[in-house]
């Protein structure tokens, strides 16, 4: 995701400022060590749940405040520094748009990504 050109079109549409005060933005990369042990990583597999994906950023769009939530997620192999997900929350306030991509966050890495790490 170009994350510049994304917000660029975002903005283009019409009732972007009567809705939009703040933009947040979760940009996960390959780490090259593991969460378990820091053992050394080569690569990453994932598999995404695109309809789960899907069914999740519906129900965050119903929260309120939420203008517009945009998920970029890859399936594939990967190499450290590889991006690997993207979300976007815009929305009317801090306080709307912080829990949200917070929750929203936290249950696409639990329900709709799998990820195999492939050690050194």
């Amino acid at each position: 995701m170009d994350i510049s050109k994304t917000i660029a079109e975002l903005k283009k549409r019409a009732d972007f400022t009567d809705h939009v005060g703040m933009i947040l933005i979760h940009n996960g990369t390959v780490r090259n060590w593991s969460r378990t042990d820091h053992s050394r990583v080569v690569a990453l597999e994932t598999r995404v749940d695109r309809d789960h994906l899907e069914q999740l950023r519906q129900h965050y769009l119903e929260k309120p405040g939420i203008y517009e939530i945009i998920i970029e997620a890859r399936s594939g192999r990967f190499r450290p520094g590889d991006d690997l997900l993207f979300i976007l929350v815009a929305g009317d306030l801090r306080e709307h748009i912080k829990p949200v991509l917070s929750d929203l966050l936290d249950r696409v890495k639990a329900e709709a990504i799998s990820k195999q790490e492939i050690s050194a």
